[in-house]
């Protein structure tokens, strides 16, 4: 459960904003929509490949 300290005096859409952020940090909604459609193993498995190389290419380019 979210919980989101209101200040005494604090806007509620500042409040709300905050709500959003803390929302969207615990991954629900990503998670719900990830969980809608299914993915072969080897579909997965190429996507895991593919993200490895492209951080790999990022740290190359870092150094």
């Amino acid at each position: 459960m979210i919980i989101v300290p209101v200040k005494e005096g604090e806007n509620i859409e500042k409040a709300l904003k905050k709500f959003k952020r803390k929302f969207e940090k615990t991954g629900v909604v990503k998670e719900l929509r990830r969980r809608q459609q299914f993915d072969k193993p080897s579909v997965l498995k190429r996507l895991k490949m593919e993200h490895a190389v492209y951080v790999q290419q990022l740290r190359a380019n870092e150094e």
